[in-house]
């Protein structure tokens, strides 16, 4: 009884501030249809002793409600009480959101960033506006029977698929001829 009451408790108060919680008493006579089978199973009795033994009336801020209750007594202390139900389905209107603040963390750069960030050529270290050269895979950058480019040497060395590099160099990866012109198709950083 304290598993369904406890997990009957939380879904409803989660849903308190909304303005449908009614649209839960599917769920609630859904649990209320199993609380007394399972019971009875696990007792070896029947449904109707069951409600018999544990139905009760508590009374609430809103008035008397019924539900089930499991009472254990104990000699000197107060008894062990497990509750299903009693909660009216009614939206909390006075509820606030209380979110806790989140931990600040400290986030560090992403490593493309920070090559990126340093405005130098990867391949011939000269400053200027940059591009990013990347490969699907680092097995893509060795072909066998044949010596690697610098350019490849260097990420595969490094095993990254990325490299920064000048216009010029990026030109001369794709076996282009520089171009006259600035190029727009690659993204630059500056």
């Amino acid at each position: 009884m304290a598993t369904f009451g406890a997990e009957y408790r939380g879904l409803v108060q989660y849903y308190l501030l909304a303005g449908d919680v009614w649209r839960l008493d599917r769920v609630q006579w859904v649990m209320l249809t199993a609380l007394p089978k399972t019971l009875a199973c696990k007792h070896r009795s029947t449904v109707s002793k069951m409600a018999a033994r544990h139905k009760t009336t508590i009374q609430t801020p809103h008035g008397p409600r019924r539900c089930w209750e499991a009472k254990v007594e104990r000699d000197g202390r107060n008894p062990l009480v497990a509750r299903f139900g009693g909660i009216p389905l009614r939206t909390n209107k006075p509820a606030s959101v209380s979110d806790r603040k989140p931990i600040p963390g400290t986030i560090r750069d992403k490593e493309l960033i920070a090559r990126l960030l340093t405005g130098r050529c990867e391949a011939c270290t000269q400053p200027g506006e940059l591009d990013v050269h990347h490969v699907r895979k680092l097995a893509d950058l060795t072909t066998p029977g044949q010596p690697q480019p610098p350019w490849a040497q260097l990420m595969a060395k490094r095993r990254r698929k990325t490299i920064v590099v000048c216009g010029t160099c990026h030109d001369r990866i794709h076996g282009r001829q520089p171009p006259t012109t600035p190029r727009h198709d690659h993204w630059r950083a500056g």
